[in-house]
């Protein structure tokens, strides 16, 4: 199905879609850097910047990371090059109080990850189907971080 837009609006938004079979080519440090970069300028309450990046890009911490998937992901994920834990810190840094705001936040840096990527030709799909309580115990997450999504 076409989709149709009634403005004009960036084109990496226009063609941002979330595939379901990834190729094994590698991401160049210099992509993954700018990906990331991207992310960190994400607007965030108090510029806090609550949110954390677990990656795997290498044949190791991605069997790690492939480990917490459910199967029905795992089976169109399993060939990604670069997978991505993304959590947040659910305190602010300066006075450990509630960041009622961090969700909010960390979906902003999200989304300027994927737009960034998606300008660079390198398609992201974030997952919701994995073992929250498995990544917790893996990847060592404290209990202050709240666990949100693989891509």
């Amino acid at each position: 199905m076409e989709r149709v837009f009634k403005y004009d609006i960036m084109q990496e938004i226009k063609d941002r879609w979330s595939p379901r079979a990834f190729s094994e080519e590698k991401i160049s440090k210099d992509d993954l850097n700018a990906i990331l970069e991207a992310a960190s300028f994400a607007p965030s309450c108090f510029n806090e910047q609550p949110w954390r990046f677990v990656l795997a890009d290498e044949e190791k911490s991605l069997a790690k990371m492939r480990s917490i998937l459910y199967s029905s992901n795992l089976q169109w994920a399993q060939k990604a090059p670069v997978l991505l834990l993304i959590i947040a810190k659910k305190t602010f840094s300066l006075n450990n109080e509630n960041n009622f705001w961090h969700m909010f936040d960390t979906g902003t840096a999200w989304g300027f990850l994927s737009l960034e990527a998606q300008k660079r030709g390198i398609m992201t799909h974030a997952m919701g189907g994995f073992s929250m309580s498995k990544a917790r115990k893996l990847f060592k997450i404290p209990e202050d971080y709240e666990i949100i999504t693989v891509v």
